[in-house]
């Protein structure tokens, strides 16, 4: 016969176990990027310490821990509290791009592009425009992906948004495309 604190640490134990088998598993933007350096390189740099804002022109790279940006002109301001306010855009021939590691999983990556990116660093908020596209990639392998004139993407919130332009009349409409696994399936490959 078992003895019961035995009995009690081995239910214990398995209602755990079964608890952290059960629970969703979330992964959010790579948090250690905030504690990261800017890195940025441009043809032209244009930098106000006092005001903490930094203008880029001509083949803008950034990179902050895991996050690459890159366009042809950029503009970042950084707020009191260290967050920064990234707006890039790209040219015909070259869009902007948005890079992220995700929190959690070493492969996993959200990536993006567009003729114009944005991302709020404090809310972790991004927004593609211009022929935008996004994806989630893990190990390379795309698990979602959207399409569509401007794409808005809360990591927080884990909330995709794909909006059309203000001025388009409805035949005039870009079509929007969302290509989503399912998260059940995309956890178990994990």
């Amino acid at each position: 016969m078992v003895p019961m604190k035995y009995m009690l640490t081995r239910v214990a134990i398995l209602s755990c176990l079964a608890l952290g088998l059960t629970a969703p598993v979330s992964t959010y933007a790579e948090k250690a990027d905030q504690d990261k350096p800017i890195i940025l390189e441009a043809e032209k740099v244009s930098v106000d310490d006092v005001k903490q804002v930094y203008d880029l022109n001509g083949q803008v790279l950034l990179i902050k821990g895991s996050i690459i940006v890159t366009g042809e002109d950029g503009h970042i301001a950084v707020d009191p509290q260290g967050y920064e306010f990234v707006d890039v855009v790209g040219t015909p021939e070259a869009v902007a791009s948005f890079r992220q590691r995700r929190e959690g999983l070493a492969d996993e990556f959200m990536q993006g592009r567009g003729t114009q990116v944005t991302y709020d660093a404090k809310t972790e908020f991004l927004t593609l425009t211009g022929d935008a596209s996004l994806k989630r990639l893990l190990n390379m392998q795309m698990l979602d992906q959207l399409k569509g004139w401007k794409i808005e993407y809360d990591d927080v919130k884990q909330y995709y948004r794909v909006v059309p332009p203000k001025d388009a009349k409805p035949d005039d409409l870009p079509t929007a495309r969302a290509i989503l696994s399912p998260r059940r399936k995309a956890t178990l490959e994990k």
